[in-house]
């Protein structure tokens, strides 16, 4: 079993957590070196319309996204019947052979294909499924039977933390770590949309002091202004809400990239990777004709 050790330091408990730095994510890798790891948050945008689905996967593909996520539930589970999102959320429901056909589209483009589950029953069917991995929402990082759940599962976890404090960040590290799992941390604010004088990316940081594995961003601004950024502050997975249409009817939509809108964000952060450079302070080739103006002391 991983060993996770607790230092008071300046009243923070930091968490070391002793596994690899970077992990296996399908046919992609996660972590420190790597490219920025960007999922295109399909979530309940398909409205339940396979064929908006489906060209929802193709466009993130086109747009050189390293991810489509979907969200997998039963309705019944997730929201009581009298909640004012219920019947949304059974309109946007995927059954087994749905998400199958999905997956297969996902990977004939190249593109990996996970969900986020919201029931045990869903995590079963996800692992019929052989899904490369596994979200958890922001809502159901203190969901500790189905942080469980998904443990058994012994596959990559990527888990949001909006609205947490340390010590219920630090109980779901505990139940992923028992269970030997890799995972990665994402910073995120819980407010649909939010303000990006609230996007406080400082907490990435914050989260890479408390936490040695991979650590990223779910973002709810509008634009792609912020998780750009993020990027540029450490981000090494950035999670963005995606659709075709802004204007369609539902309730992520207007926080959501479009096809223009996730092309530039891929775009801006690959600049980002490569104006950031490497880590290691020494002579960079372009430098090298510059040598002789040096002014040693004699």
């Amino acid at each position: 079993m991983s060993e996770i050790t607790y230092n008071k330091t300046e009243s923070r408990v930091t968490w070391y957590q002793p596994v690899s730095e970077t992990f296996n994510f399908g046919k992609r890798r996660i972590g420190k070196g790597e490219p920025v790891f960007i999922i295109a948050e399909c979530g309940i945008n398909h409205g339940g319309d396979i064929g908006v689905a489906e060209e929802m996967i193709r466009k993130a593909a086109e747009c050189q996204a390293s991810a489509v996520k979907f969200q997998t539930y039963v309705t019944e589970k997730r929201v009581p019947a009298d909640s004012p999102v219920f019947d949304i959320l059974k309109q946007c429901e995927l059954d087994e052979t749905k998400h199958r056909r999905l997956k297969e589209l996902a990977e004939s483009c190249g593109i990996e294909f996970f969900s986020t589950p919201f029931d045990a029953e869903s995590v079963a069917m996800l692992e019929e499924l052989n899904v490369p991995g596994y979200k958890i929402a922001s809502f159901d990082i203190v969901n500790q039977s189905l942080l469980r759940s998904v443990s058994e599962s012994r596959k990559p976890v990527i888990c949001s933390t909006g609205m947490a404090n340390e010590a219920e960040v630090r109980n779901a590290i505990e139940i992923f770590s028992s269970n030997l799992l890799p995972f990665a941390l994402l910073h995120c604010v819980s407010a649909y949309p939010t303000e990006i004088s609230d996007a406080n990316l400082r907490v990435i940081n914050t989260l890479k002091s408390l936490y040695s594995g991979p650590v990223g961003y779910s973002d709810h601004t509008l634009g792609v202004k912020v998780p750009v950024l993020a990027a540029a502050v450490g981000a090494q997975v950035i999670e963005k809400h995606f659709t075709l249409d802004k204007n369609a009817d539902g309730p992520d939509h207007k926080l959501s990239a479009d096809v223009e809108d996730l092309r530039k964000m891929v775009n801006e952060i690959r600049e980002v990777e490569m104006i950031m450079g490497e880590n290691e302070l020494t002579l960079i080739e372009t430098e090298r004709p510059t040598l002789v103006f040096r002014r040693p002391s004699e």
